[in-house]
């Protein structure tokens, strides 16, 4: 099965080119693969199956089609801390074993399942969501497909969701995004992920890490993929056409997102700028130095620690052994913050947020590397806690930032083809999701590979 665009699929299915059946049963052979190794923590096999030729017969028995779902037939994968009907949520952990099953679906599951796609099974992550690297030492670490000969990080927390669409598995992976868990393994692995406003995506069902900052999305091939399914997720279409860029202004914030880039990044980022002028945007270099205000802002312990120990403690306190140690003493940062260092840290994020935006304010996005590194190789990062944790710093710091200000924002390929992916991050305000899309229409021909 070939790694192959939604609509592309969408195509060959109504043209009769191919079968939701023959998808989902090469799919499902193709996930037994060695390359697929580790991408799934549990296959639907026999449910997906049974999906796949319902909905052969229903467009047989339909022949306009007018009444199918926009998804019928489609195959996708969901990450492991979404809610699905009569499975227990187990979000990349162990000690989850034994917990009540959902008895719905998350409601992003069930718009899509009304939608008519075909889920092949739940993708595995980092523990908890709670890594940008993707490493999971409980039910392995998927490989990520753009290096056959070195094994290589696929990215966090959304890795196997990243590599079953790497692979041509499915037309998209379901995911979070707390701090760049959508974006990070999109820009590793050759993909686009796209962070929506927080409030787009009901996150009922989806269990949580932090709830001021996680955010539910997609990974996808290309960017009319993304928004497709984004609409059916979020029940919200965004009305987006291809923006026209002569005259559009991009700001170039030069503090902390360029610190740190290695040459392969760099070269495709100045690259990418490169394209975009000659289109005819301007681009603005500006200093942003709110940016490096977050991290003090942050202080105690963060959001995501903060949140993530008052929504796992009991796990904790229950089977601390059986926890990923480096996830563990993340999650440690949180314990003992008081209601008033945590109300500080949201009042600290609220006049932040304002600040930024007025930063801003006249331009139609800013642009920066998804991530400062090529994807690390894999067994220096299992080896040693100091390697593992310079990586995943270093991969969510750009991303992060956007969760920080309830931002929208996109990550895009923009290596040459050969290349280890790269991502540009196209990324704007709250509620500007519409604007940004028109404007990664616009971006993908101009700087994918």
């Amino acid at each position: 099965m070939h790694p192959t665009s939604l609509m592309a699929r969408i195509a060959q299915l109504q043209n009769g080119e191919t079968s939701s059946e023959q998808l989902v049963h090469e799919a499902l052979q193709n996930a037994q693969a060695a390359a697929a190794e580790h991408v799934f923590t549990h296959l639907f096999a026999d449910a997906a199956l049974e999906q796949a030729r319902l909905a052969d017969a229903q467009r047989r028995a339909l022949a306009s089609g007018s009444q199918l779902g926009v998804m019928h037939g489609l195959p996708i994968t969901i990450k492991d801390n979404f809610d699905v009907l009569g499975h227990t949520t187990m979000a990349g952990t162990v000690v989850c074993e034994g917990e009540a099953v959902a008895t719905q679906d998350a409601p992003s599951v069930a718009r899509l399942r009304q939608a008519g796609a075909v889920f092949l099974g739940k993708t595995n992550m980092s523990e908890f969501a709670f890594s940008g690297v993707g490493i999971n030492p409980h039910y392995g670490t998927p490989r990520n497909p753009s290096d056959a000969a070195v094994a290589r990080a696929p990215g966090g927390s959304s890795a196997g969701a990243a590599v079953s669409v790497a692979l041509g598995l499915a037309v998209a992976g379901l995911g979070s995004d707390t701090g760049g868990s959508i974006r990070i393994p999109a820009a590793l692995c050759g993909l686009v992920g796209f962070k929506g406003s927080q409030s787009r995506i009901p996150l009922q069902g989806v269990m949580e890490l932090s709830r001021s900052l996680d955010t539910a999305g997609a990974i996808t091939r290309t960017v009319p993929d993304s928004l497709w399914i984004e609409g059916v997720m979020s029940q919200q279409p965004l009305r987006a056409s291809t923006a026209h860029l002569r005259g559009m202004r991009f700001a170039v914030p030069q503090t902390l997102v360029l610190d740190e880039l290695e040459p392969a990044v760099a070269q495709a980022f100045e690259r990418a700028l490169s394209r975009i002028s000659a289109a005819g945007a301007e681009l603005v270099d500006i200093p942003f130095t709110e940016l490096a205000d977050i991290g003090p802002r942050s202080l105690p312990g963060g959001f995501s620690p903060v949140e993530g120990y008052a929504a796992h403690h009991a796990r904790i306190a229950r089977a601390p052994n059986r926890i990923d140690h480096r996830v563990a003493a993340r999650m440690a940062l949180g314990q003992g913050v008081s209601a008033l260092d945590y109300i500080g840290l949201i009042d600290r994020r609220r006049a932040w947020i304002a600040q930024a935006q007025a930063v801003l304010q006249g331009f139609d996005a800013m642009l920066c590397p998804t991530v400062p590194l090529v994807a690390p190789e894999l067994a220096p990062l299992l080896a040693s806690d100091d390697a593992f944790f310079k990586a995943n710093r270093l991969l969510l710091r750009n991303p992060s930032m956007i969760n920080y200000m309830d931002g929208c924002s996109f990550s895009l390929p923009c290596h040459q083809e050969g290349d280890l992916p790269v991502g540009l991050m196209v990324s704007s305000v709250n509620g500007q999701d519409a604007h940004l899309a028109s404007i990664a229409l616009a971006l993908e021909p101009l700087i994918s590979p």
